[in-house]
């Protein structure tokens, strides 16, 4: 791959279409039905490629920002190396081959949430981050959405099921996005952007973790009631949230500013979701 092209694949941020991909087939399974192996692989897809187009007009409004971060200084466009124009060209293509498919693969309902989650993303949180703290729940809507476009494809409209998997995954991205700002907590102010760690103490951050953390594992509890997972997921939901509460929790008897439970906090959210969403596969009903 020439490192022309590898910029500009790298302006969707493939790893996070990774993630997104892998919260969307939770939807899928979770959800009762089948659509086929074939539109299940074309809905996965398609809302990649909604998130790789968020992410490339992301790349774009943010450019000049990014120049101040350590960790972004260093991409494609604040460091020259490709005109903003092609992030725009980018966002734009794949977004209008995107929508198409996920109606074509899935549905239009499913679509439309596609749809709803690149606008917020990009018209929303994006430019909230240099206004408001108020930018860390909105921005996890975007987030939260491709659960429910999972289970929109194979359903054909919104249940009380998929909004709980979408809340699961609206509270996981506080904790986990919390530790992310606190250990880059310089960069950010360097940029300006006035996220929940920059204008708030550590204590009062944390507080909104650990608050976030607890109702996540009372979402999690919730699926099996409402009987599309069995009793061995809702064991290891138990489980599974003890472990990252106690991580949280951690950070009243640490340090302020303790850049160690930020890193714990982070590498534990990764693995709870990870485990929560292979068992969740596996005990699906």
């Amino acid at each position: 791959m020439s490192s022309t092209l590898r910029d500009i694949v790298s302006l969707t941020k493939p790893r996070l279409s990774g993630l997104v991909i892998f919260t969307a087939g939770g939807g899928l399974v979770l959800a009762p039905g089948s659509i086929g192996a074939a539109r299940v692989i074309g809905t996965l897809l398609a809302t990649s490629l909604v998130v790789g187009s968020a992410n490339a007009f992301n790349c774009y409004l943010e450019r000049d920002l990014d120049q101040h971060m350590a960790r972004t200084r260093t991409r494609p466009l604040p460091s020259g190396r490709l005109d903003p124009s092609v992030a725009l060209w980018v966002g734009f293509i794949l977004g209008l081959i995107a929508l198409p498919a996920l109606v074509y693969f899935a549905n239009p309902l499913t679509a439309g949430l596609g749809l709803l989650g690149l606008l917020s993303y990009v018209l929303a949180y994006t430019p909230l981050k240099q206004r408001s703290a108020l930018a860390l729940w909105v921005g996890a809507v975007p987030g939260a959405i491709p659960p429910l476009m999972g289970w929109t494809a194979v359903r054909g409209k919104i249940e009380l099921a998929g909004l709980v998997l979408a809340a699961v995954l609206f509270c996981w991205q506080i904790p986990h996005f919390i530790a992310i700002a606190i250990a880059r907590r310089e960069d950010y102010t360097r940029a300006g952007h006035k996220i929940l760690p920059v204008v708030a103490t550590d204590r009062a951050t944390k507080l909104h973790a650990l608050v976030w953390t607890l109702l996540l594992v009372i979402a999690t509890l919730a699926l099996a009631p409402l009987g599309v997972v069995g009793n061995l997921f809702d064991v290891t939901a138990m489980v599974l949230g003890a472990f990252f509460l106690s991580r949280v929790i951690l950070g009243f008897v640490r340090p302020e500013g303790d850049l160690g439970w930020a890193r714990k906090v982070f590498v534990g959210s990764l693995l709870y979701l990870t485990a929560l969403f292979v068992m969740l596969a596996i005990d699906a009903k």
